[in-house]
């Protein structure tokens, strides 16, 4: 392994004093920071903003920076539930795909939304009781999460929310997790492709689970939510025993996110690899030395190299997932949107942050091309392979071993994951656990016919579409690739 002296000089990018516009959190590129405001109006010095705190800090104009359409006239309110009226589960796992926990969230005042709306952007976060399965949890804190899924959603309509059960209480956990993300399936009236997307991504590399969750807000039915797993140290306990350094390579059509070498300065770095804990000098030492080490080596040495600070294997299998199932917002498309993380031995590990935006029909591309298309149904396998910005793809394909297993790993995906007849039991399962609740929900985005003809019309014509495209591709191309 290559071994480097690196001098660093940590900059400090945001200053507390300085509040931005929540909207434009992320919006041009760059490591997305949530607007300070805890420590600036923590009064009693407890970590967390009471309600008075949380007054002082709106006080400030804060909520003008945040897209606030009013509820429609026409918009119903959902029906009442109480937790009486649900099935307990119990010790069933958190992401067990058979079942529909309901979450009951109770805020203390009625002005919870208008508020979420307010801190929207910071790093205050909003409390309230949970109940699930009859198991009350105190002092959660809550904050809207997501971008266009928020900007584009007006209020009164199902927005993302992101639940911190150890907000107040370090503790604190459901089901022995901290952090819930509940995604609102903007996009998606089928609500599946997410939970799809990521239920196929774990049968090839260690990715974020995902399953439905019912959510009640103060006593009103809010239908359906995705429950996708937040990328902490839950995840990677699970996915490598390890609770190392993590980053986030949040979305951006500017992005240089995608492990390319940019110098021994950590602030460049920093401008887009959002470091999650253990910001430590010799973590981002480590970083930069795998981004040397993958953009440097020259390819018929770069296994050898790489192998002991990069799980090269699981990169690949990554990489086959994202392109297979047409990530839209993922590595192949803008090298960014991917989450990063360290295990004990100082290897690094790539996998899936979400996937909202993945298995849609999409636009045309270029055909056969290599490395040619733009997205949809017929993207190239090689799309990425010639563009030195998206370095895992470039400089990983340039070992003929390498590309050879990344290609084998797509066509895998191809032929046993993108067939209709495999698919129809779990979509049709998923469509019978969660059809009666989107039926009764006044608060969803798309109407329920969407979600009930969704699955045939547009899914089904996806999966078709891209498995003939790339069982086409790898018979055309199989003599050129050596396959």
């Amino acid at each position: 392994m290559l071994v480097r002296t690196i001098s660093i000089c940590i900059a400090v990018a945001i200053s507390v004093g300085t509040i931005l516009p929540a909207a434009a959190q992320g919006r041009f590129g760059g490591s997305t920071q949530d607007i300070e405001l805890v420590e600036r109006y923590d009064q009693d010095g407890d970590g967390y903003l009471n309600r008075a705190e949380r007054d002082a800090a709106r006080g400030r104009n804060l909520s003008t920076s945040v897209r606030s359409v009013p509820l429609s006239a026409t918009t119903r309110v959902g029906e009442t539930i109480l937790p009486g009226d649900v099935v307990i589960y119990g010790d069933e796992p958190l992401y067990d795909s058979d079942i529909l926990r309901t979450l009951f969230i109770d805020f203390e005042y009625t002005d919870w939304e208008s508020e979420l709306e307010a801190f929207y952007g910071s790093d205050v976060e909003v409390p309230a009781t949970v109940i699930v399965d009859s198991e009350s949890y105190s002092e959660v804190g809550i904050h809207f999460r997501g971008n266009t899924s928020y900007q584009r959603v007006p209020r009164g309509r199902k927005r993302s929310l992101n639940l911190s059960f150890d907000h107040v209480d370090e503790d604190q956990r459901l089901l022995g997790y901290r952090t819930l993300n509940l995604h609102n399936g903007y996009g998606d009236a089928t609500f599946l492709r997410n939970v799809l997307y990521l239920q196929i991504a774990n049968e090839y590399y260690p990715a974020p689970k995902a399953n439905f969750v019912r959510v009640v807000i103060n006593g009103e039915d809010w239908g359906i939510y995705i429950n996708v797993q937040q990328f902490n140290s839950d995840f990677t306990r699970e996915a490598a025993d390890s609770n190392e350094a993590r980053w986030r390579i949040p979305g951006s059509f500017t992005s240089r996110g995608g492990l390319e070498y940019l110098g021994d300065n950590v602030a460049a770095y920093q401008q887009t690899y959002d470091i999650k804990n253990k910001d430590r000098q010799e973590n981002w030492d480590a970083l930069i030395e795998l981004t040397y080490v993958l953009n440097r080596t020259p390819a018929d040495g770069l296994v050898e190299a790489l192998e002991p600070i990069f799980d090269i294997d699981e990169a690949l299998r990554f990489l086959a997932v994202d392109n297979a199932l047409v990530n839209s917002d993922g590595y192949w498309s803008r090298n960014s949107d991917y989450s990063l993380y360290l295990d004990e031995d100082g290897r690094f590990h790539v996998t899936a942050y979400d996937a909202n935006e993945a298995m849609q029909q999409g636009g045309g591309g270029r055909g056969f091309r290599f490395g040619g298309g733009s997205g949809g149904v017929r993207l190239s396998p090689l799309e990425g392979s010639r563009d030195g910005s998206k370095a895992l793809l470039y400089r990983l394909l340039m070992v003929p071993e390498l590309r050879a297993s990344y290609l084998g790993y797509v066509q895998d995906v191809a032929e046993n994951w993108l067939s209709w007849d495999r698919l129809i039991p779990i979509t049709e399962g998923y469509r019978t656990l969660i059809g009666s609740v989107v039926a009764g929900d006044a608060r969803k985005l798309y109407s329920t016919q969407d979600f009930e003809s969704g699955a045939e019309l547009s899914l089904r014509t996806f999966v078709d579409s891209r498995r003939a495209f790339l069982l086409g591709w790898f018979d055309t191309n199989a003599g050129a690739l050596g396959l």
